[in-house]
């Protein structure tokens, strides 16, 4: 499937969020999260894409099965500021 430029970005975004995981990335986007690993590797410069995967590697927030069953929400509550 084709993707804009917009949809990368927001992918993009929900990748760096913490507290997204990656099976909401799937839910919305159809991309899985190797899916999601090969879009970052080619968008992102190879330093960003390295602190990205040593970032989300074996983080329990980024995993729907790991997370604390109480936790319902893909984002913090606080995370969008609105003006």
């Amino acid at each position: 499937m084709d993707r804009g430029a917009g949809d990368h970005s927001r992918i993009i975004e929900m990748a760096w969020e913490d507290r997204t995981p990656f099976e909401a990335i799937e839910r919305l986007y159809g991309l899985n999260e190797q899916a999601v690993i090969k879009l970052m590797r080619r968008e992102l410069k190879a330093g960003s894409f390295r602190l990205w995967r040593a970032r989300v590697s074996g983080r329990k927030s980024k995993h729907q099965a790991l997370r604390d069953p109480r936790i319902e929400r893909g984002y913090c509550k606080t995370q969008y500021k609105h003006r």
